[in-house]
């Protein structure tokens, strides 16, 4: 089955990049890759060894497709991003992590690998745990690693997507979680948490980071905040009712990327949402569902950077 993408003006490398991609990020067999590029097993096959052979493949991919290199700078044109990355979509699993947790995992490294300290700040999620798992093991006792938001629901169970203790446990760099709900009983119960010293050194930590990575998520029935049990199903309600479009480490905000004065963030006990025009703030997400809160951040410049993949690019470009 063809794509549509595969046009004449193509490059052969582009076609290879591509699937090389499909197979060694994706996991695809040599017929799968045929079916969804729409060639035969035998194009397809020297696709894949033409990638090895001009050296596409390392350990990453190492040819940036044409096509995603435009849709990413046609994003930067139409929104205030200093960065974005927009990696190849699995026609057959457009909401796959890897690709975006590999480029996500490099901009990390770049950061890593500066010997000066350095104070990242992390969310939590799908995404971002996909990341870390992504991450090279290396040496870096010089830098913080801090998280953004409690990850302890009201029960006392923990949320199995939290990115900075394996992440710290991979790059044996210090951290910092925050012993914290995710949202406070009421506000009464938020000053008293807030007051407790090591919460007010972690939340110092995350206001001077120097590169902050969170993810993004949707405001429906799917919604993660749903799902994971922060929120039940009338408060859901209530929030799309307020105009809830999104949200940032359970921060709510509409979709103008405004985040709504409603009881609801008057309860949420994460660090403050960082003002994106100071330093970093790097979005990484991808899906049809996340389409409309990812367009919300971008226009409330909630965040100043962006790792995707192109069917999400070509989404939020068509959006009016």
């Amino acid at each position: 089955m063809s794509t549509g993408r595969f046009t004449p003006e193509t490059t052969r490398l582009d076609d290879a990049a591509r699937a090389g991609w499909l197979y060694y990020v994706a996991g695809n067999t040599q017929d799968e890759i045929a079916r969804k590029l729409g060639v035969s097993r035998q194009s397809a096959q020297r696709l894949v060894a033409m990638a090895v052979s001009e050296r596409l493949v390392k350990v990453r991919l190492d040819h940036p497709i044409g096509r995603c290199m435009d849709l990413a700078a046609t994003l930067c044109d139409r929104f205030p991003l200093t960065t974005c990355e927009v990696v190849p979509s699995d026609p057959g699993a457009p909401e796959l992590l890897t690709g975006i947790a590999i480029a996500a995992a490099a901009l990390l490294e770049k950061t890593l690998r500066a010997p000066e300290p350095r104070i990242i700040a992390m969310g939590t999620g799908r995404a971002l745990r996909a990341t870390v798992e992504q991450l090279s093991r290396m040496e870096c006792p010089q830098h913080k690693i801090v998280s953004l938001l409690g990850n302890v629901m009201s029960d006392g169970s923990a949320t199995p997507y939290n990115a900075v203790i394996p992440m710290a446990d991979r790059v044996g760099a210090r951290h910092y979680p925050v012993p914290l709900p995710v949202l406070a009983r009421d506000a009464e119960e938020l000053r008293a948490l807030h007051a407790q010293e090591p919460v007010r050194n972690s939340l110092a930590l995350c206001a001077e980071a120097d590169l902050t990575m969170v993810g993004v998520g949707q405001m429906d029935m799917s919604a993660p905040v749903l799902v994971d049990g922060f929120l039940r199903p009338a408060e859901m309600a209530e929030l799309r009712a307020a105009g809830a479009a999104g949200e940032i480490t359970s921060w709510v905000f509409d979709d103008r990327g405004h985040v709504i004065d409603c009881a609801h963030n008057r309860r949420v006990a994460s660090a403050p949402l960082p003002r994106a025009a100071d330093r970093p703030v790097i979005a990484v997400a991808v899906g049809e569902s996340k389409i409309k809160a990812i367009r919300a951040a971008l226009t409330g410049h909630l965040v100043n950077g962006l790792i995707t993949n192109e069917l999400t690019a070509e989404r939020l470009i068509a959006l009016p």
